[in-house]
């Protein structure tokens, strides 16, 4: 247990280091990976539903799923909106 925690704890402060040297001409781009990860985490979500044997994991499975399209969702709105601030006003 001990061990999970100090690889949560590690790879968090790795993440937060290398998220903050990004530039933001990559941050689109960045998104965009990010999403398809959490689209990972949509299937793994579903799968967890489909495997539990009880109602209380199936109903943390639920959660997860729907954490996971809440993350999917957002992100694809967020990087349309970003996308749209690069078009010429007369293209639709």
């Amino acid at each position: 247990m001990s061990e999970a925690l100090w690889v949560l704890l590690l790879g968090s402060l790795l993440g937060f280091e290398l998220i903050g040297k990004v530039p933001p001409t990559l941050h689109t781009p960045l998104m965009s990976g990010a999403n398809a990860i959490s689209g990972i985490t949509l299937l793994a979500a579903l799968a967890l539903i489909a495997q539990a044997p009880t109602p209380p994991l199936q109903l943390v499975g639920a959660v997860a799923l729907g954490f996971a399209l809440f993350n999917v969702v957002g992100g694809f709105l967020v990087t349309d909106r970003m996308l749209a601030m690069f078009r010429r006003r007369g293209t639709p």
